[in-house]
């Protein structure tokens, strides 16, 4: 049930979605999104239950801040992650739109 308070993210274009799908595409971005989905989690305790050196977490954190997908902040010498909810919720609604859309029969042919 939604929030009735919150306001609804814009949509996005074929062109964001597209991003979005990429950075979700790679197998070990997607368990980083997938450990984010219970809440905020620290670089330390990413790299340990994912077993992953730092730099090549970093590199895909970096990947998936830059898509939209996370936001960060830094904490003393830590930095926190987490997804950024609005991106999830506007991905899903662009492929609800497309889902709704691709049984549309096709135009006859003349």
């Amino acid at each position: 049930m939604a929030d009735p308070g919150a306001v609804a993210s814009p949509p996005i274009q074929s062109e964001q979605a597209r991003a979005l799908l990429k950075a979700l595409a790679e197998p070990l971005r997607l368990r980083v999104i997938e450990a984010l989905g219970g809440g905020e989690r620290c670089v330390c305790d990413l790299t340990a239950d994912l077993g992953l050196a730092q730099s090549k977490l970093s590199f895909h954190l970096k990947v998936l801040k830059e898509a939209g997908l996370l936001a960060d902040r830094q904490e003393g010498r830590w930095i926190y992650y987490s997804l950024r909810p609005e991106a999830i919720e506007q991905l899903r609604s662009w492929l609800a739109e497309l889902g709704a859309q691709c049984s549309k029969p096709a135009a006859p042919c003349t």
